[in-house]
């Protein structure tokens, strides 16, 4: 408690605060620009921490790491475009509000869900932290195998209404997963001999290609009238007071969607794609309403805000605790970490408590600090999107994008597969084939294959090698929860038929 309470301290100095709103602030900006991801934001700010003590470098890096999760938000409620890869489930309903001229009203939810999940997540670290990472290795390939195939049972509900639409774009995604060297057996699968392809398509790329660019191409379509939908509202309608009531008025939808975003993000490698899809499909799952979801429920937007921004602070439980990276960004924050010569595990704890505790307690600050930052920042990007004229904004958001796509891996090769997707996306768009579930089928694709080959590989020595998948009691527990989730649409569609005829035949 006394680490505690000194950390704290140190943390309320005048050049940490700053530290901390500067890097929420940078974070935003980046998180808000479509191919600039969490990880690409760290990575450019690496080499100012060398200046720094241990203790300001990594509450930087924390502070930009929590702003860049929530800035994917704006993108993703003002223009369809998940900002991050953990913001997909924000556009379902974040647009839609946006084009019922909701828009400063899903700014004002995501804010609140953002806050409160990134507060829950830092608790949960300081809490929780060496039961969690004890679960975590509890996960063996088999388990990521049968997580991946509970996450796949999410095509039923991102369908759009047709679950074969949904399930053919679901193979779309998992064909594109294949594309490249085997991550296994090393054999190089459909590059259809261009070495370019042998690394694969790059998860942002293809998030930009079948998301951003079929979008653009809408907006160019309608012309003057592309975002007359958005302008409509005032900032009146959108009263902050009024959002914080709603969003709290359903404590079970965060207080769900917090321990889903916290489970998911002690596994490492999961991600917060994943996180905010699950928490999505189990918020639309509980809801009385569950058509309202994909039209602008609130419960949706909360649900992924809040599931994504958990992740955060729960993705540093491994890392903290294992030295294995939850996330991607987590690589940078373990690199600056090895840098100081502080080695993670219990010895981080008890010889750098100070350190330890004063950059989770930062993460916390941070999440604080998007209140503030996040209101003023998002009426700010709202305005600048919503009175750009058409003829500049589309063509500016396209620039941003290539120039995003092609910062990633600096190929030019990834900008042409960035457009083949978009004009593939279009396409399918128009066929009534959501980009949502393609998305999905490449993000967890991947996952299943490399738990499923090497379950078998384990196996290789047993008679039958596939039984490798349902020896753990925790692959049983993964087995039944999709075998629920795939049921329970079909249980409650029947349970809805039968109350409707019991009150068709009932005499007014």
């Amino acid at each position: 408690m006394e680490l505690l309470q000194a950390a704290f301290v140190q943390l309320l100095q005048p050049q940490m605060l700053l530290i901390i709103f500067a890097g929420v602030s940078a974070g935003l900006l980046v998180g808000a620009m479509p191919g600039l991801t969490a990880t690409m934001a760290l990575a450019v700010l690496l080499p100012f921490t060398f200046t720094m003590d241990a203790l300001q470098g990594l509450v930087a890096l924390g502070a930009v790491y929590m702003g860049a999760i929530y800035g994917g938000a704006f993108a993703a409620i003002l223009v369809n475009t998940p900002g991050t890869p953990s913001s997909i489930a924000t556009t379902f309903d974040g647009y839609p509000m946006a084009k019922a001229g909701r828009a400063l009203e899903a700014i004002s939810a995501a804010t609140i869900a953002s806050v409160i999940g990134g507060i829950v997540g830092v608790i949960a670290l300081l809490l929780l932290a060496p039961p969690l990472a004890r679960l975590a290795l509890l996960f063996g390939p088999a388990e990521y195998f049968w997580v991946a195939m509970l996450g796949l049972t999410l095509i039923a509900s991102l369908s759009g209404g047709s679950l074969l639409k949904g399930l053919l774009g679901g193979t779309i995604g998992l064909l594109i997963g294949t594309i490249g060297v085997s991550p296994i057996g090393g054999e190089t699968r459909f590059t259809f001999g261009l070495p370019v392809l042998q690394g694969g398509i790059e998860l942002i790329v293809a998030l930009i290609g079948l998301f951003v660019l079929p979008e653009l191409l809408m907006m160019a379509a309608r012309g003057r009238g592309a975002l007359a939908d958005v302008t409509v509202g005032s900032v009146a309608r959108s009263g902050f007071m009024k959002m914080l009531v709603e969003v709290l008025s359903k404590p079970g939808n965060l207080v769900r969607s917090c321990i889903i975003g916290q489970i998911i993000a002690v596994i490492p490698g999961a991600g917060g794609s994943i996180t905010s899809l699950v928490a999505y499909n189990e918020a639309k799952r509980a809801s009385k309403h569950p058509e309202r979801f994909g039209k602008g429920a609130i419960e949706g937007l909360v649900a992924s805000e809040s599931s994504n921004n958990v992740m955060v602070a729960g993705s540093m439980v491994p890392l903290l605790t294992l030295g294995i990276p939850g996330a991607p960004p987590d690589a940078i924050i373990l690199g600056v970490l090895m840098l100081h010569g502080l080695r993670p595990g219990l010895e981080l704890f008890t010889t750098s408590g100070m350190l330890a505790y004063g950059f989770i307690l930062s993460m916390g600050l941070a999440a604080l600090a998007m209140l503030p930052v996040g209101l003023l920042g998002g009426r700010l990007i709202y305005k600048a999107i919503v009175k750009t004229p058409y003829n500049f904004l589309v063509p500016g958001i396209a620039l941003i994008t290539i120039l995003g796509t092609f910062a990633l891996r600096n190929s030019i090769t990834d900008v042409l597969i960035m457009f083949i997707l978009g004009m593939t996306g279009f396409v399918l768009k128009d066929l009534g084939i959501d980009s949502a579930p393609i998305v999905l089928g490449l993000i967890l694709g991947v996952i299943a294959e490399m738990g499923f080959v090497q379950s078998l590989l384990r196996g290789a020595a047993d008679p039958y090698p596939i039984l490798k998948l349902f020896q753990n009691p925790l692959s049983w527990v993964l087995i039944v929860l999709t075998i629920l989730s795939v049921a329970s649409p079909y249980v409650a569609a029947h349970v809805k038929r039968r109350r409707d005829s019991r009150n068709g035949g009932t005499p007014a």
